[in-house]
């Protein structure tokens, strides 16, 4: 199949296509395999959720900041906002005191590292990591949050999930749309696009490094 014309191509075609390969690999990971076919248990996804709150935390610590830039500022959208419903999700699986034992993998310190620094330095580099983890948990995310659901009894919607669960967003279908719409006009030449693009693809890369150490930490895999 020919490559998309850059020219001619929306920028979030151009991004969606660029990232397909990094974002099937990082859906396909032998943790996210094994938690959705649930081979793991409990403990296996309150440290998935832990090494998720390092990665937000970084994304909407400096989202503030960023709301009246020209390219980040249209994407900072409270709606999306996780970090709340992260610390809700983990008090219910690691107590009140979670956070006495939160702890990073590596690939989480770098991941997040990087977020953070394209937050203060590169607001292009924020919108690609805006991107990759905003949109895929509105989407694929959903398939996670039904089998946890089922796997071990959580009510639906509820507590242990709550990171799943976009109550300000009614319509997931007209707010993607919406987004598309947004990366569509960013405030970009094509040269800066191809960095965004190349940035993607990065997020998408250190988040698959993220899930290989996870099952590596949990090898459940036949």
């Amino acid at each position: 199949m020919n490559a998309p014309d850059p020219s001619r191509t929306a920028f979030s075609t151009l991004l969606r296509t660029a990232s397909h390969d990094r974002h099937r690999e990082a859906n396909t990971s032998a943790f996210i395999t094994d938690l959705l076919a649930g081979r793991l248990g409990i403990e296996a996804y309150a440290r998935y959720t832990e090494q998720l709150w390092f990665v937000y935390e970084a994304l909407e610590a400096g989202a503030e900041r960023l709301a009246g830039d020209p390219v980040a500022g249209p994407f900072v959208r409270p709606e999306l906002f996780r970090l709340a419903a992260l610390e809700r999700d983990l008090t219910h699986l690691r107590g009140p005191r979670w956070r006495a034992g939160l702890t990073a993998l590596p690939a989480t310190r770098a991941y997040a590292a990087r977020v953070r620094e394209c937050a203060e330095q590169w607001s292009g580099g924020y919108v690609a990591h805006h991107y990759t983890r905003y949109m895929g948990d509105l989407a694929g995310g959903q398939i996670i949050r039904d089998t946890v659901e089922r796997t071990w009894g959580f009510t639906r919607k509820g507590d242990g999930v709550r990171f799943y669960v976009f109550e300000g967003i009614a319509n997931p279908a007209a707010f993607k749309r919406t987004y598309r719409a947004l990366l569509d006009g960013i405030r970009a030449d094509d040269l800066e696009k191809q960095r965004v693009i190349a940035e993607c693809e990065r997020a998408y890369a250190m988040n698959t490094t993220v899930l290989r150490a996870l099952g590596e930490e949990f090898p459940q895999s036949a």
